[in-house]
């Protein structure tokens, strides 16, 4: 990470030192001087639903014009839209305004390449190094224009659709759609009906405060209780900025990013397209790993974020991979990860197959897993501490090779993740208890 990029971007509470409009306004004349020193003049911009979407799509558009670079306006789009949209309008680059599942109050700014991937290292180090430089202005001929880009709804939902072949319809399909009221609440309903399925959508009337709030992927009561009040087959949720998809099934009970990665690999598998392996996270459970195992399917484990998974997808020559949390990475339809198009991979799978969502996951157990944070002072290591490392030694020979022990550090907070699995739920709570306890002790 860099002084201002984190692993996502930059993100932080609305009106910090990094979220405020003269930071956004310097940020977007930094990158537009990057882009058009490599001949490039056209960006797009795009937002979730936050009241303060409007602010930093301002500030960053005179940034960029004062760099002397065109902008197109999206509005409020998906994080994968604009990815896509990047591409195919041939610009030089997309800029998301989100903080994807974060409250209202948090908002952030992110960067696609024109090959529609996360901007690269070197990128944000230049954009970086310019930061610390002093704000310009281009003559007055050279400033950037702005204009809007108004149907870029209807294309990303031909895009999404596209995912699903021409002679499969939805038709006979309920389910329920929850937005999150965040950037996908005039897209995904959109997508699901107009492929055939009948459609109840819940989280998608945002009014700039309610992005997230007790609903979408990190939130999925609501969704449950209106799957089983519907009496419909499946629940979808997406996060504020429908890059993350989590489900439920028709008794309300939660379908994970690693069940949906495992229904997704198995399905590709037997239709003899899956290219190489699947890629999970350190977080993922072992059941996806073990299931995967089964059916002879290579596994490899990347650090949290869909950014390491990207990463590790590239270096093995794979398309699939993805994470607990429901970002699904497939690269064979998409340059980045898509809630939406996940979402159309598995209804797609489940009117092939006849089948109910629960059924695409025959062949996969979830192992039971206990996750506990822990805080930590700033100023000491609770890794390194012998009592915690005697502590981890002890549980992963009671577990002999039957779970995992995996402590990490949050990349956002003062926290101290302690994390175990194993084959007994009881078990493997009061080992992540007695582990935890001793972080507790060395902070």
């Amino acid at each position: 990470m860099g002084k201002y990029f984190g692993t996502d971007g930059i993100r932080g509470r609305v009106g910090s030192e990094l979220i405020a409009p003269d930071f956004v306004l310097k940020l977007g004349w930094a990158a537009g001087k990057v882009l058009a020193a490599e001949g490039n003049t056209k960006v797009l911009i795009g937002k979730d639903t936050r009241i303060s979407g409007y602010m930093l799509e301002s500030a960053l558009e005179a940034g960029l014009a004062a760099a002397g670079v065109n902008v197109e306006l999206l509005g409020p789009m998906p994080t994968p839209a604009i990815a896509y949209l990047t591409r195919t309008f041939r610009a030089s680059a997309g800029i998301v305004i989100s903080a994807s599942h974060n409250p209202y109050y948090d908002n952030g700014i992110k960067f696609f390449s024109d090959t529609g991937h996360k901007l690269s290292d070197d990128l944000e180090a230049q954009i970086e190094h310019m930061l610390e430089q002093p704000m310009t202005c281009v003559e007055s001929e050279h400033l950037g224009r702005a204009s809007r880009i108004g149907d870029a709804p209807g294309r990303y939902i031909e895009f999404c659709k596209s995912v699903s072949p021409s002679d499969i319809s939805f038709s006979g399909v309920k389910l329920v759609v929850d937005c999150a009221h965040g950037a996908t609440y005039h897209i995904a309903p959109s997508v699901f009906r107009e492929l055939g399925a009948e459609v109840i959508e819940i989280g998608a009337k945002p009014d700039g405060l309610n992005i997230n709030h007790e609903c979408g992927a990190t939130h999925l009561g609501a969704l449950s209780k209106a799957v089983v009040e519907h009496k419909a087959q499946l629940g979808i949720a997406l996060d504020g900025d429908g890059d993350r998809i989590m489900m439920v099934d028709a008794q309300g009970r939660v379908v994970d990013g690693d069940e949906i990665v495992f229904a997704l690999a198995r399905e590709a598998m037997l239709a003899g397209n899956l290219e190489g392996g699947v890629v999970g996270t350190l977080m993922s459970n072992m059941g996806l790993e073990l299931a995967l195992r089964e059916l002879g399917i290579p596994f490899v484990r990347a650090k949290v974020g869909d950014r390491h998974v990207m990463e590790a997808l590239r270096k093995n020559s794979w398309s699939l991979g993805g994470e607990s949390s429901g970002h699904v990475i497939n690269l064979q339809y998409h340059s980045t990860g898509d809630g939406v198009i996940a979402g159309v991979q598995m209804l797609t799978a489940m009117v092939r197959k006849k089948c109910s969502l629960r059924s695409l996951l025959d062949g996969m157990t979830k192992l039971p897993q206990e996750l506990i944070n822990v805080k930590y002072s700033g100023d000491q290591d609770p890794l390194e501490a012998d009592n915690v490392r005697s502590a981890v030694e002890e549980v992963e020979q009671a577990l002999a090779g039957q779970g995992r022990v995996l402590l990490r550090k949050s990349g956002t907070e003062p926290l101290i993740r302690v994390m175990v699995e194993g084959r007994n739920e009881k078990t493997v709570r009061a080992f992540a208890q007695q582990i935890a306890s001793e972080v507790s002790a060395a902070s």
